[in-house]
Formats: structure tokens, sequence, C-alpha cells
């Protein structure tokens, strides 16, 4: 049960009631979350995007924001979850990019705290071909999902265990995106 009275909670797990509770508010965020994971034009695929998403919300214990990005991410990257599950379990060791192996680290060392990237990190990304904006698009979703997941957390909503039951709203970030996103709108519990 959340720490606040929101709408419908049962039928509004994770963010998606926060965002009922605060429709001035969810406007702002999902236009955030349109521009860092689906509308910044440069070399990182919108998967890709969602995979940093997804990652730095298993660092931070995130369960609602770790399922739904990750269910993005595998509609995305056409995954059926073993590539998802890989990355937050060993992102190393995962059949990725090293240039993406490279910006996992950064935004690793973002969800620890922005003092924590180092110079080299930077120099190893850059060596595997990462340009500017895709560091700075890293760091700039790491960040932001700290956030989102510190708003999700903090005010204790809930979130489903099953990792299936967030495939159809992954689909439909996929399809429509979060800029036209109404919170109230049937769901999939």
């Amino acid at each position: 049960m959340a720490y606040i009275q929101i709408p419908e909670e049962e039928q509004l797990p994770g963010i998606r009631g926060l965002m009922a509770f605060r429709p001035e508010t969810a406007k702002h965020l999902n236009e955030l979350a349109e521009a860092l994971l689906r509308k910044t034009d440069n070399d990182l695929s919108k998967g890709d995007r969602e995979l940093i998403a997804t990652y730095v919300s298993y660092l931070n214990d995130c369960l609602f924001c770790q399922s739904i990005h990750g269910a993005a991410a595998q509609c995305y990257l056409e995954d059926d979850g073993t590539l998802i599950n890989q990355v937050k379990q060993h992102y190393d060791n995962a059949p990725i990019s090293d240039k993406m192996k490279s910006l996992l680290s950064i935004a690793a060392s973002v969800q620890k705290g922005g003092k924590f990237v180092m110079p080299e990190q930077i120099e190893m990304a850059r060596n595997h071909e990462a340009t500017d904006s895709e560091i700075h698009d890293t760091v700039l979703i790491a960040a932001a999902f700290c956030m989102f997941n510190r708003y999700v957390d903090g005010l204790g909503t809930w979130a489903s265990k099953d990792p299936e039951s967030y495939i159809p709203r992954g689909k439909r970030i996929v399809e429509e995106g979060y800029a036209a996103y109404d919170p109230m709108k049937s769901l999939v519990k």
C-alpha cells in the first residue's frame, strides 16, 4: 500500500498511481522520459536507452521501473528477457557491444553518485566509439532514473512480481511512447 492515498491504487502500480495523483507533474515527467528514451537523436537506440534505464533501476532495487523499462527494452531489442537478465546480473558477460558495456559502467557510477564517474570510464567509452552526446545522454538517463526510482519507492508504491505482466505496457511504450501517456488508461494489472 502506498504511503499516500492515490487513485485506484490496486489498478495503478508504480509511477502510474503517482501520475494519477499529480497529473500536473506527470505531464512533465512523461515529456522528460520521452526526450531521454525516445526522441534524442544519436547512435544510442531506443532499446539501448531503455536498457540503461533498466540497469540503473535494477541497481536501485526499484522493481517497478526495472520491470517496466526492462519490458520496453525487451520489445525494442526483440529479446525474450534473457539479455535483459544477463545485463542486470553481470553486463560485462552479456552479449552487448563494448560501447554499451562502457556506457553501463558510467551509468552504474552515476547511480552511486555523480562524482563516482572517473575520467578512465569516459576515455574507455570514447575508445569504444561513444560520442559526447551518447555519454551525456547516458549520464542524464542514469541520473533521471535515480530520481524516478526514488519517487516510486519513496512513496511506497506497489509493483507486480510477475515479469510477464509488464510486457503489455512495454509494447505500449514502444508503440505510443511516454508523452501521450494517460495513467488512467486501462492496462493489465
